[in-house]
């Protein structure tokens, strides 16, 4: 699992200003009530994709408030919102592999977006399972390691002990990986031993480790490609093997 953090974006985590901050709650409430209509059922006991999306919210400092008010949003007779889930996937400049997950309510805006920012930042936008085919699926936890200075071993034992796969420390930070349907149990029980959860969430993990850019160009063209989706509120989460991505 080395090399995580190297294309993780945990310092955009850590570091968001409000307005960031705001739009990712937005988009989280939406990945929210989708998993309510598809699960058919607001308690994530019995909905285990509601689970993992309640356990990013908390990752994320999301008030119980604004989780509470979603899930109560989405089971109500009024809620008319209605959101595809669509992926698209390509390359980025020098091939670098990019999954593009989003919700949508326009099929046609979306998908023409997610196309002019390819085609205008060296890529280009690909067929189904182009590159999906080379990332894994997982639940990954990250924990903060900044100011605690944690054990590792200690760290380690009680993400295993609640049902983690795997671990690895990485100075500032330690990553937990688990099966999708288990990152709620494991960062629930984490919570509760008191650590500081920075992110918990599905994520798509390269197989054959990262590409590292050499040409300036390109970097700055992958850069501005990654920006380009994370300010569009219709692009929920992005997944690429470039290895130095800030």
């Amino acid at each position: 699992m080395s090399g995580h953090s190297k294309w993780h974006n945990i310092q955009k985590t850590k570091g968001a200003a409000d307005a960031k901050r705001a739009q990712a709650f937005t988009k989280i409430a939406r990945e929210m009530i989708v998993a309510v209509k598809e699960g058919g059922s607001g308690d994530p006991r019995s909905n285990s994709r509601l689970a993992a999306v309640i356990a990013k919210a908390k990752a994320a400092n999301m008030p119980n408030d604004n989780i509470k008010r979603t899930i109560d949003k989405a089971l109500g007779s009024g809620n008319t919102e209605n959101y595809e889930k669509i992926t698209y996937e390509g390359y980025g400049p020098s091939g670098v592999a990019v999954i593009v997950e989003t919700m949508t309510d326009n099929r046609n805006r979306t998908a023409g977006e997610i196309r002019h920012y390819f085609d205008k930042y060296g890529g280009n936008l690909g067929p189904a399972n182009c590159v999906s085919w080379s990332f894994d699926r997982k639940g990954v936890i990250v924990i903060d390691n900044e100011d605690e200075e944690l054990d590792e071993d200690t760290v380690m034992m009680d993400a295993l002990d609640a049902g983690a796969q795997d671990f690895e420390s990485e100075g500032e930070v330690m990553t937990v990986y688990t099966a999708v349907d288990d990152i709620a149990m494991v960062s629930d029980a984490l919570i509760e031993r008191g650590y500081h959860l920075l992110s918990a969430q599905e994520e798509m993990l390269p197989q054959n480790g990262t590409i590292k850019l050499t040409d300036e160009e390109d970097i700055k063209k992958m850069q501005k490609l990654l920006d380009m989706f994370e300010d569009n509120d219709d692009v929920q989460n992005v997944w690429h093997n470039w290895e130095d991505a800030e």
